[in-house]
């Protein structure tokens, strides 16, 4: 009998064969998330991160195989299943829904599969790096995503996804949380150029982010996988600004490498205004006058640099480094244009060295490990020294003695935070994987004020830790249906010194708070038809008062550390389908109603004397919305698409603090947050203009955003409410790429019609601009 079953099981090996090789675009990159199926026997499977799949069972003998993804052409091939497994190897050519121009598609060649389950869109950076934006305009253009500056280059910006926004959202660069790369590196300071793809999850973050998020994430992708590389572009544009960046990579055939990234910006963001102004000599009024911005001035320049080796037996990846950069940049208003100023202004420095170790299949097969850390010793100066009063028109008054022209200070501080984390996943089988990851993060401002080193008030600790764990597990059925279970836990421990001038002398008070929160979710997706897609996710997720929130910024923001955790219900719902009418027409669109519930929401308002900003809680907000895109393209020539955001949020404050009867904002509309906005953009491809291998394209992109109220919408008469106006803006871009892109140049135009576009509290945002960009890019 049991030689009967060994020839059983000879005659079935002899039976079946294994099909396994990668798929790969034609600069030799691999593609993830590219379908792989045999129709006939219904096998399917899908390449991973490095483009490498395999499908098992196969009856020997000829085949068709087929590889598909969105941004590719699809490829049927004949294939021959022999009883010994096969390494088969192909290369995808782009279709017609590749962009070279400056428009972002919503799903591109690098972007994780459509199968995750999360509600992500991902953006191919490489399309872009021809122009001049940087990563928050890139962003701004985004279904769901709103980016609000307080003004031109370097300004401050507030992010939102879906309305919940500021610290709501965290940055990530490489998985590798942004919270302490100090002020030199920044989303609207990063060149597009800096990445290879960027990643926008909304309302649910995966557990591998390692993040306290309440509205969402961004990570940033750089890791190149091109081994020997230059990349080298500067433009120059309006208000003279300059911008230039270096990406460049070497590595040896032994695996030894060295990887450095530089940029700079520097803008006199002198861009004019229309504001009231006023003689500060005679008291005479001016209203509505323009006027040009005269105390902007900011710059910045950043040097990333890491060396150590890549694909060894004992890793994937085992890169040390140092991150350098510095910035300085003036103040030309206070939370509101009214507020004027001519010589305050900040300056800060990053100095952080960086470890980073990637290893897969560790130890057994299927195990992989990612290990970062990083530690910012870098300074902020907050120099408020000249003791004037400045007004729009450009006048000034000096004053006699010792002030400055909010509160005299030079303080210099450290916003010191060390970061490390740790990612295990292990992959049980093709079905099932289980992901775990701890990130730790400890914060510590130390400073002091050099006009009174003797005054301690400014050396009171202010000092934070905090831990987040997370745990998942993912099952994939028939690659049609994908599920993913998580629990997050989070521990924050806060320490600050309150000062008490009661009694003449001032005394001080240690205050500390301990806080732990858990958190769960869900996100699972459905292949209703091979191209039409459902998707739910929900995760009942909390966020801890951020270091600003609780400490200030020392500039615009007051300290409250009476501040309470956020916790949020978020729940995502969309389907997505991509079909064609033939071979030249294609589309995909997308639809997602959003429903956010938070409790104990961190909001910004002005403080009693309408000078600064200081972060409050709020009983409850509730936001209820939907997105939906639509994208089209005809062959390699044209290129077009439009999405629309709607999100209703509202205050669930039901009594105001010390009164028993129903506020009077209970279920307003939240202020100052735009709730209906939009894109649309399109973008034609000609070949071959002058040479073989050349590309012009020539781009437009528009934004919408509504009116929208500044203060509580129920309060006050239709005559004095004060409120943001509806704001369309057009943009243009031409680039011309040479030797097969290898030889760049672009022109742009922002804000084509000189529109008056305003953002964070009414400032207004820089008028018509013009830009021009030389790039050259070589790889091997």
């Amino acid at each position: 009998m049991a030689m009967v079953m060994s020839l059983l099981a000879v005659a079935q090996q002899q039976t079946t064969g294994t099909l396994s090789g990668t798929v790969l675009t034609g600069n030799q990159e691999p593609v993830p998330a590219a379908t792989v199926q045999i129709r006939q026997l219904k096998k399917i499977s899908q390449t991973d991160s490095k483009g490498k799949f395999q499908l098992a069972g196969i009856p020997l003998g000829e085949h068709t195989l087929e590889i598909s993804i969105i941004g590719y052409k699809t490829i049927k091939k004949k294939v021959t299943v022999r009883s010994s497994n096969q390494a088969l190897s192909f290369e995808l050519t782009p279709t017609e829904t590749s962009l070279e121009g400056v428009s972002v598609m919503g799903y591109s060649e690098t972007q994780l599969s459509n199968r995750q389950a999360y509600n992500v869109t991902a953006i191919d950076a490489k399309k872009l790096h021809n122009s001049t934006l940087d990563i928050a305009h890139v962003l701004d253009r985004v279904t769901g995503v709103r980016v609000r500056e307080s003004g031109g280059v370097g300004s401050d910006f507030n992010f939102s996804i879906n309305g919940f926004s500021g610290s709501r959202v965290k940055f990530f660069l490489d998985g590798i949380p942004m919270e302490n790369f100090g002020s030199s590196i920044q989303i609207n300071n990063i060149p597009i150029n800096f990445a290879e793809r960027v990643e926008v999850y909304k309302g649910v973050v995966p557990v591998w982010l390692g993040s306290d998020a309440l509205g969402g994430a961004v990570n940033i992708i750089t890791g190149s996988k091109l081994r020997n590389f230059l990349d080298v572009s500067y433009s120059y544009g309006s208000f003279n600004t300059h911008r230039t960046n270096i990406n460049a990579g070497i590595t040896s055939k032994k695996g030894l490498t060295f990887q450095l990234n530089a940029f700079q910006n520097y803008s006199d963001n002198n861009y004019k205004v229309t504001v009231d102004a006023a003689d500060i000599h005679t008291g005479q009024y001016y209203p509505n006058t323009t006027v040009r911005r005269f105390h902007d001035q900011y710059h910045n320049e950043t040097l990333i640099a890491q060396t150590g080796f890549l694909d060894k037996q004992w890793a994937d990846r085992f890169l040390v480094g140092i991150t350098l950069g510095q910035n300085y940049k003036e103040i030309q208003t206070g939370a509101r244009m009214v507020s004027v100023f001519g010589a305050w202004h900040t300056r800060g420095n990053t100095v952080m060295p960086t470890f980073k170790y990637q290893k897969d299949d560790l130890f057994i097969k299927g195990l992989n490990v990612a290990i970062n850390a990083n530690y910012n010793f870098g300074k902020e100066n907050n120099i408020d020294t000249v003791y004037a009063r400045y007004g729009w028109l450009g006048d000034s008054i000096t004053f006699n003695g010792k002030g400055g022209e909010r509160s005299r200070m030079y303080y210099k501080y450290g916003n010191n935070i060390a970061t490390a984390s740790a990612t295990i996943t292990y992959k049980i089988n093709e079905k099932q994987l289980l992901a775990f990851n701890n990130v730790f993060s400890r914060f510590n401002r130390k400073g002091r004020d050099l006009l009174a080193p003797e005054d301690d008030k400014y050396q009171q600790p202010q000092k934070a830790g905090k831990n987040i764990l997370g745990l998942s597990y993912k099952l994939d059925v028939n690659k049609k249906w994908s599920t993913t279970v998580f629990g997050k836990y989070i521990y924050q421990k806060s320490k600050t010194t309150f000062a008490s001038d009661a009694g003449g002398e001032p005394t001080y008070k240690n205050m500390t708070t301990d806080i732990n929160k858990p958190g769960y979710g869900i996100a699972t997706s459905y292949y209703i038809l091979p191209s039409l897609q459902a998707k739910l996710s929900y995760e009942k997720t909390n966020r801890m008062p951020e270091n600003e929130d609780l400490f200030g910024d020392l500039i615009n923001r007051e300290k409250n550390f009476d501040l309470k955790p956020e916790s949020s219900d978020n729940i995502n719902l969309g389907i997505s389908y991509s079909f064609k009418l033939d071979e030249d027409h294609r589309f995909i669109t997308s639809a997602m109603g959003i429903y956010r519930k938070a409790t104990d929401y961190i909001y910004y308002t002005f403080n009693n004397n309408q000078t600064k900003l200081i972060a409050r809680n709020l009983d409850g907000v509730s936001n209820k919305g939907v997105e939906a895109e639509v994208r089209y393209s005809y062959k390699k020539f044209l290129a077009a698409g439009i999405n629309f955001t709607y999100q209703d949020i509202r205050n669930l404050q039901k009594y105001d603090p010390g009164y028993t009867n129903v506020s009077e904002v209970y279920k307003d509309r939240m202020p100052n947050l735009p709730y209906m906005y939009g894109n649309a953009d399109a973008s034609v491809f000609i070949k071959n203009v002058f040479d073989k291998g050349d590309q012009l394209s020539i781009g437009y992109n528009m934004l919408y955003v509504h009116a929208f109220y500044l203060y509580w919408p129920s309060r006050g008469s239709s005559e004095t409410k004060y409120g943001i106006p509806e704001q369309l803006s057009h943009d243009m871009n031409i680039v011309y790429a040479m030797k097969g892109g290898k030889y760049n140049i672009s022109f742009e135009c922002r804000n084509i019609t000189d529109a008056m576009l305003y953002d964070n509290f009414s400032l207004q945002k820089p008028g018509r601009a013009f830009s021009a960009k030389l790039r050259y890019f070589i790889s091997k």
